[in-house]
């Protein structure tokens, strides 16, 4: 297995981060089936997700994912959660193109992102993306920095599905 590097999108790859959000937003839509969320537009893209925070706000910080020098995914990370409870970091959003699935490199890059911010995290998953739920539990529980999980399953206005906080201790 080839390492997974992991490196900030400068502002000159936002266009490869839109890019690669359409294959997020692709695969995420099957959660939205008899929603308007995930429909595709007149000009045959999802709606542009809202980027501009990443290279304009504090805390905010879009990551590209690789695999031997080629493109593999993305990372975005915030500090704005869904619990209420105060965190250091979210997990906002996150992708492994179908290709490298399931071969250890999700594993990898979710891990190594953690351990890139050290502190109070944060990763919630919606309620009908359970193949992420498993990942995510397996990916935090492993990671050899990793404390003080807690998961909560909640159901309000805001958020439906699974917030697994926890600790990563610095290196």
């Amino acid at each position: 297995m080839s390492k997974i590097e992991i490196t900030p999108a400068s502002a000159a790859e936002r266009p490869v981060l839109a890019n690669l959000m359409q294959f997020y937003v692709h695969d995420f839509s099957e959660f939205w089936a008899g929603r308007p969320e995930g429909d595709i537009e007149e000009d045959g893209r999802f709606g542009d997700y809202p980027l501009d925070a990443y290279w304009s706000q504090p805390n905010h910080f879009p990551l590209l994912l690789r695999v031997g020098g080629r493109l593999a995914g993305f990372a975005l990370v915030n500090d704005k959660g869904h619990s209420g409870q105060p965190i250091d970091w979210n997990m906002a959003e996150f992708f492994i193109a179908r290709k490298y699935r399931r071969g250890g490199y999700g594993t990898a890059a979710a891990q190594g992102v953690f351990a890139r911010y050290p502190g109070r995290w944060e990763a919630a998953v919606a309620r009908r993306n359970t193949g992420a739920l498993q990942f995510w539990r397996r990916a935090i529980r492993e990671h050899p920095r990793v404390s003080d999980v807690h998961e909560d399953d909640v159901t309000t206005a805001k958020w439906n599905g699974q917030i697994i906080r926890f600790r990563v201790a610095p290196a």
